[in-house]
């Protein structure tokens, strides 16, 4: 086995911070060369698909998607709000739209509304239904079974 000498390791660090700051600066040269609405909404797109990803998880949050995407928080509103949405709003109505699909599922006609709801982020019930019944004109159970009419009749 090769020991490396205090000696080795100054010049290999010393390279290894050449080759990053290299690799910075041509990152940082390419990214200022791309116009800043093109940057917007690629950030938007990784977002996007980082919520429709995390759907389910009950941690999903505006902090926990800023953090994850390496901005700050009121960044993160502005960017939602450029689209006229909020972020727990545009996350309600992917989850509602979600749990929707599934209650139509004759699949998961068994499954319980409350898995659905909870497999999709909702840790309330109650809180499920309401904003089903907000969004949709029906309780998620009647939504169910109008489903199930339609499909036998």
């Amino acid at each position: 086995m090769h020991e490396f000498s205090p000696a080795d390791v100054a010049r290999l660090s010393t390279l290894t911070l050449d080759v990053l700051t290299s690799a910075l600066a041509g990152a940082l040269d390419a990214h200022s060369a791309v116009p800043p609405h093109t940057r917007q909404r690629a950030l938007m797109a990784e977002i996007h698909a980082f919520i429709l990803r995390n759907l389910g998880d009950t941690h999903l949050t505006p902090d926990a998607i800023a953090a994850a995407h390496h901005i700050s928080l009121r960044y993160l509103h502005k960017l939602f709000h450029q689209e006229g949405h909020t972020v727990v709003g545009w996350i309600r109505r992917r989850r509602l739209l979600q749990c929707r699909s599934d209650l139509a599922d004759p699949r998961l006609a068994a499954r319980p509304i409350s898995a659905i709801a909870a497999r999709w982020g909702f840790t309330s019930p109650a809180h499920f239904s309401q904003a089903f019944r907000s969004a949709y004109g029906l309780s998620p159970r009647q939504f169910r079974q109008q489903c199930a009419i339609v499909r036998t009749g």
